[in-house]
């Protein structure tokens, strides 16, 4: 086995070589990515469509993730439910997931299991069929999902109106679970409509990690899914966009369940594009610098240990995403000091980081620390496969995934600063106060 080395804080640490990444097209338009690990007979196999909430027409909110669920329903070849009891009686694990912008599946098993699980996944990919039973008591499931996850719990109820204010005309101010009064109507025509319509292999990217090898990944990729043929309907996504923003918003969410107030301000900020990886770079950088270790970030000393006003402070940023995406700030105020109060700490903290620049000593720490972040990740072939999945839906590509490391390795401290005036532009921002209706804003 092949290693490399790298020096992180005087320690020695083996780290394997990069894996074998290869990628290829199906005649019917399915892009194929092959990620070669041998070191556990273990394969993942992954099929990721470009379709998420955000392309969901309106009214329909929540479709692309009610029709997640109702994929692990019967085909003309499997019972519903088989697939996944498949996959459990030969040791794997297999799950789904929706996001704005893709929606993927993926099963875990032994290397030598892989046809079996590529037989049924292209199966469902066009042979579904649903039945008005399963409409009814799959939207009860995503009912009752909604309940648990974000009308029981205030921060997530107040995260999608903070959302909803944000982005005023993208379809990402609408959750992806999906608004309640449109999940209570999405009916059986919906559900056909939008399968039919958006799954078909010229719709979707394979990841397959693991165990493998591009010859073997290649045969049974054009035994299973190349004779799908590709689907006429399948169109360029078509998103309405975001106009000037001319004015900060700011709302206050009030709920007597909440139990600890915070201030929260979301940026509407650069996503990572095929032609420019290094404004999203810098930005990975800015929220470590802002808002990632308390000891050491912006926020952090400032609020928390130098003027004791917070108990926690964060700054977040997902460049991986089709559209613009968010940069946030988060305050979580210590007992009696009041949410404007902390508010204002927050934005003096931030104007004096705009005013004094980046101390070089931290930015190092910190690129050490992203480095050795990258290579561990190696280290998890399914986190490696997501990698490729994610970027691939979202507009990068396979030299993109290889090439980010480096970018982020290159990154300067100029264009860190660059990137903050960049994003901490109040106009394009919402600002949100959760706190409970009993008191005023301590």
């Amino acid at each position: 086995m092949l290693f490399r080395f790298l020096t992180v804080l005087g320690l020695c640490l083996p780290i394997q070589a990069v894996a074998q990444v290869s990628d290829f097209m199906l005649d019917n338009g399915m892009q194929v990515v092959v990620i070669e690990d041998h070191r556990a007979p273990v394969v993942v196999q992954m099929v990721w469509y470009k379709v998420g909430a955000a392309d969901e027409v309106p009214g329909k909110s929540g479709i692309a993730h009610f029709l997640e669920h109702l994929m692990f329903k019967k085909t003309g070849n499997l019972a519903s439910g088989e697939l996944s009891d498949t996959v459990a009686a030969n040791g794997g694990s297999d799950n789904a997931f929706t996001s704005q912008d893709y929606t993927g599946y993926y099963q875990r098993v032994a290397a030598d299991r892989l046809g079996l699980i590529m037989k049924m996944e292209a199966d469902r990919m066009v042979g579904l069929q649903l039945s008005v039973d399963d409409i009814a008591t799959e939207r009860d499931v995503v009912i009752e999902e909604r309940n648990q996850r974000t009308e029981s719990t205030p921060g997530a109820l107040f995260n999608e109106q903070k959302q909803a204010a944000l982005y005023m005309n993208h379809n990402y101010g609408v959750p992806v679970i999906g608004w309640m009064h449109e999940i209570e109507k999405l009916n059986f025509d919906d559900a056909i409509a939008f399968y039919k319509l958006h799954y078909a292999p010229n719709n979707a990217i394979l990841v397959v990690a693991g165990d493998v090898t591009l010859e073997q990944v290649k045969a049974l990729a054009e035994q299973y899914y190349g004779v799908i043929p590709a689907n006429q309907s399948v169109k360029p996504r078509q998103r309405t966009q975001e106009p000037p923003h001319r004015s900060a918003r700011r709302m206050t969410y009030y709920d007597e369940r909440v139990a600890q107030p915070y201030v929260s301000r979301t940026y509407l900020a650069p996503e990572r594009d095929n032609d420019d990886q290094k404004t999203a770079a810098a930005l990975v950088y800015l929220a470590e610098i802002i808002g990632g270790s308390a000891a050491t970030s912006i926020l952090g000393r400032a609020l928390q240990f130098d003027t004791q006003k917070a108990i926690y402070t964060s700054a977040y940023y997902n460049g991986t995403s089709l559209d613009d995406t968010t940069f946030g700030l988060i305050a979580v105020p210590v007992p009696d000091v009041s949410l404007q109060e902390v508010e204002d700490a927050m934005d003096a903290a931030i104007a004096g980081f705009m005013k004094n620049g980046i101390d070089l000593e931290t930015f190092e720490r910190i690129k050490l620390q992203m480095r050795a972040s990258e290579i561990y990740a190696m280290d998890n072939v399914q986190g490696i496969a997501n990698r490729y999945g994610a970027a691939l839906t979202q507009g990068l590509t396979v030299s993109d995934v290889q090439d980010w490391p480096q970018v982020l390795q290159d990154v300067t401290t100029e264009e860190i600063m660059t990137a903050a005036h960049l994003v901490f532009e109040r106009k394009s921002s919402v600002t949100g106060w959760l706190m409970s209706p009993k008191g005023d804003s301590k």
